[in-house]
């Protein structure tokens, strides 16, 4: 009886210390990407989002364009490395950190708290108001007047948190959520939806619905600010791109490529 324990003891023990081990490989080939492995690689890899315009879209060309895109770009010519693209929708950014597929996410990844308890964030280097977006001929002022209403948003976005509150304190509110911006778009044109949280950044305005109506700003949700994602504890890499951001500031290139790609200067940017 005393040796089958033994036996057993044994055996637990030698399972324990596999087990302590596998964590501890686990967690070294999770360790965070510094600059220099970066550089010593020889590519920088960043997820992106392809159907955000103005900050990620197609050009022409379908090439990555936009905002963010070329945040990113300037990024691999500071560290002097090529960029690779990894492209993920809104609800895909924070698993692509966790799971160490890219070293950074920069896509209009706005900063809250539940998200950094996850992930790791730079100092903002963008920002702009969530809003909600109808036809003009709909009379929207607050969350009241979307109560019967088909409300749609982006999966994961800091409009779906806020407005899917607003629909639990608002009972007669539905809520249709979209995987990425370019079908929440399309349902906003196609009249799927009767208003839609998003950006103040415009780019619904330049469509008309079916009917021909024009859309407009309703009201504004929140002011969010976009920082760039890092995997948790990766402080030698969030260092890095907070002082090269500083540098972007100050010099005027994030005011010059938010005129660029939103027609208008940036909020005030705070810094933590």
């Amino acid at each position: 009886m005393m040796q089958g324990f033994l036996k057993r003891f044994w055996a637990g023990g030698v399972i324990a210390a596999m087990t302590f081990a596998l964590s501890l490989i686990a967690a070294s080939s999770a360790s965070a990407q510094t600059v220099d492995e970066i550089i010593a690689r020889g590519k920088l890899i960043v997820a992106i989002d392809t159907t955000t315009p103005p900050y990620g879209f197609l050009g022409e060309d379908l090439k990555p364009t936009g905002f963010d895109i070329e945040v990113a770009n300037k990024m691999g010519e500071a560290l002097g490395v090529p960029v690779e693209f990894v492209t993920v929708t809104s609800p895909g950014r924070i698993p692509s950190l966790l799971t160490k597929q890219v070293d950074a996410v920069i896509s209009i990844f706005s900063i809250t708290a539940a998200r950094a308890i996850q992930i790791d964030y730079s100092i903002p280097y963008a920002g702009q108001s969530a809003v909600v977006i109808a036809p003009k001929s709909t009379a929207i002022k607050g969350h009241a007047d979307l109560v019967g209403k088909k409300v749609g948003l982006t999966r994961g976005t800091g409009e779906d948190g806020l407005l899917t509150a607003a629909a639990e304190a608002n009972p007669g509110i539905e809520i249709l959520r979209f995987d990425d911006y370019s079908s929440l778009l399309q349902a906003m044109v196609s009249g799927q939806i009767d208003a839609m949280g998003g950006g103040d950044y415009g780019e619904i305005y330049l469509k008309k619905a079916q009917n021909g109506d024009d859309f407009e700003q309703k009201y504004i949700l929140k002011t969010f600010y976009f920082g760039i994602g890092v995997a948790k504890g990766n402080d030698n890499l969030r260092q890095w791109i907070n002082t090269w951001l500083f540098t972007l500031k100050t010099d005027g290139t994030l005011e010059a490529l938010s005129m660029k790609y939103r027609n208008q200067p940036l909020p005030p940017l705070p810094v933590f």
